[in-house]
């Protein structure tokens, strides 16, 4: 499902995309049982961490932390982590799919994007920018990728890149039936994590959508 350059091997020794393709999907609006795991999800975290500075510990993120200072950016996960840790906001509900990711993204700290797979023109290609290329933000903000940054691309265009997100042409939707979740892993990160991260996005789906059918989940490298 995902073509690997050269180029990006050898750029990022040792970095991985984890993909999970899942079919059978609903994407709710408000579901009881999700609602219940994103309280135990907080408090979790709020246990985990005491203070900012155990949070900036986190091997996971400094690796992150460590890849966008490379672009003069700060991890916009670790924010958030922050909100629902030290402020005591909570996750909010939006959509069962986004959801699950965000919860996941918040619990383990790895940075991923959503997309309709219907809406995806096959295959995938993984590559460091090294030309201009542009794409559609979640916001409608036209975005040249960054040199030098990761990114994935269908046949159309850019759907993601670790600095600027996901894509406004590919986004999950209220009738989204058949996702798929990319991982971006910059090096330092476990390939086991990346797979415990997607087994644990496929756990929140299934709280909302039972049948849900798992067709891929694998980290290339």
């Amino acid at each position: 499902m995902l073509q690997v350059s050269k180029a990006w091997k050898q750029f990022f020794p040792g970095a991985g995309v984890g993909v999970m393709l899942l079919d059978q999907v609903s994407n709710p609006t408000f579901n009881e049982p999700l609602e219940i795991e994103k309280r135990c999800v907080e408090a979790e975290l709020r246990a985990k961490f005491a203070d900012r500075q155990a949070l900036a510990d986190s091997p996971i993120l400094k690796a992150y932390a460590d890849y966008y200072k490379k672009f003069a950016k700060t991890y916009h996960v670790q924010q958030q982590l922050e909100s629902v840790i030290f402020k005591g906001k909570s996750i909010p509900s939006v959509a069962g799919l986004v959801e699950a990711m965000f919860m996941a993204e918040l619990k383990n700290g790895l940075l991923t994007a959503g997309h309709d797979c219907q809406t995806l023109q096959l295959p995938l290609a993984l590559d460091t920018v090294s030309q201009d290329e542009q794409y559609v933000l979640m916001n409608g903000k036209e975005q040249a990728v960054k040199p030098g940054d990761m990114r994935i691309r269908d046949t159309s265009g850019v759907i993601s890149s670790i600095i600027h997100g996901p894509d406004q042409r590919t986004r999950i939707t209220t009738d989204t039936q058949k996702v798929v979740y990319v991982v971006y892993a910059p090096p330092g990160i476990a390939h086991k994590l990346v797979l415990q991260h997607l087994s644990d996005i496929h756990r929140y789906v299934k709280l909302f959508a039972p049948g849900v059918q798992m067709l891929e989940q694998q980290v290339y490298s």
